[in-house]
């Protein structure tokens, strides 16, 4: 089944502004672990659609997301990535200072200044945490987290709360790897969405979970998404290159998920992977139409990771062989996409390509029924 997408899609720089304005600015976005603003003051730098972000810890334990923007002149009012701020949070170009609700508490000669000076606070992003990451949205008026990802986790595990067997926020990152891959989000995203490369690109993953050799793995299959997840092979103790266990099965982990790999993409920028001994989380961040940047974490139970002898390598290098792969994979796809003659064509197995179009298309047109290649002509 063809499903036409016009190549600028894929390489218009005005398409990825529409984008970030209508999907990255307008959607919860997975953006930091909990755990690296863990202490009041803390403060982490990130990224949400063309916004950047300072979320930062309160002395009452709340996080609150920054725009990164003094309301004074603009200027950027931090520069480092990670650290913490004392009480304030102060401009080094004039000098107004804010809270860390956002608050503008002094500037100087502010007595001199109109009254409505004293209201210009820091512009917000709405922040929630689940499964211990920090999640924002920079949409005021944006529904809770759930709505957004409550349909697709209702698509993939049915009623079943798999997410919550793994016991995500009591974990600890272990192994942390960041891509910067030369091909659109969308074209990784989609890569993502479906295995039937999987035969013949990923002989070191199909030798761990046998079933991805048909051509679908868990987020795919022949009558949609499997609540059962993918079984490790008879030989296999773990999810790594070597096929052993790294850590002990996840407390919560119940004993029909012992040997089970469960997988589920939550648009716009998420795969996550829940495997018996620890989680995958792997975001997405686009750069330029042509560039993405992808982070892989490998999160362990911190007991584990206290182990002697405890190392997360194995089971991270079994994700980062199969990342290299398609990622080359993806950059030939972006390669030959100015080409007059780029189409594409889809099997059956790539069925979950078309729900994400789906979804795109309805947040950048939500008030027309055309296709994509109509409104390209």
């Amino acid at each position: 089944m063809t499903v036409p997408w016009p190549p600028t899609y894929y390489t218009s720089e005005k398409h990825l502004a529409l984008e970030h304005a209508r999907i990255f600015e307008k959607s919860w976005l997975c953006v930091a672990r909990a755990s690296q603003i863990a202490e009041p003051g803390s403060f982490v730098r990130v990224r949400a659609g063309r916004e950047d972000l300072i979320l930062v810890r309160k002395p009452d334990r709340q996080v609150r997301a920054l725009v990164n923007l003094c309301r004074h002149r603009g200027a950027a009012l931090c520069t480092e990535q990670q650290g913490r701020f004392k009480n304030s949070i102060r401009c080094p170009y004039h000098g107004w200072s804010f809270n860390l609700d956002g608050h503008l508490t002094s500037a100087p000669f502010l007595h001199d200044l109109p009254p409505e000076t004293k209201e210009r606070h820091l512009f917000t992003a709405q922040v929630t945490e689940w499964l211990g990451y920090l999640w924002v949205n920079l949409d005021p008026s944006a529904p809770p987290l759930m709505d957004q990802i409550g349909p697709l986790l209702q698509h993939r595990f049915g009623n079943a709360d798999v997410p919550s067997r793994y016991g995500c926020e009591e974990l600890e990152v272990a192994k942390e790897i960041t891509y910067d891959v030369a091909a659109n989000w969308k074209i990784l995203y989609e890569n993502f969405c479906e295995c039937y490369h999987c035969p013949t690109m990923h002989p070191e993953i199909c030798q761990i979970l046998p079933s991805w050799r048909t051509g679908y793995g868990t987020v795919s299959g022949p009558e949609g998404p499997k609540l059962e997840g993918s079984l490790l092979a008879d030989d296999a103790t773990g999810f790594s290159l070597s096929g052993k266990a790294a850590a002990p099965t996840l407390p919560g982990v119940p004993p029909e998920d012992a040997r089970t790999f469960h997988g589920i993409l939550l648009w716009p920028n998420v795969h996550l992977m829940f495997i018996p001994d620890h989680v995958m989380c792997m975001r997405f961040e686009p750069i330029a139409p042509h560039r993405t940047r992808v982070i892989t974490q490998s999160l362990f139970h911190p007991e584990a990771i206290r182990t002697p002898g405890f190392t997360p390598d194995d089971a991270a290098a079994l994700v980062d062989v199969t990342a290299r792969e398609d990622f080359e994979a993806c950059e030939r796809v972006q390669q030959t996409t100015g080409s007059s003659y780029f189409e594409e064509f889809h099997t059956p197995h790539e069925s979950l390509i078309l729900d994400f179009r789906a979804w795109v298309h309805d947040r950048l047109y939500p008030d027309t029924e055309h296709t994509p290649a109509e409104r390209s002509a």
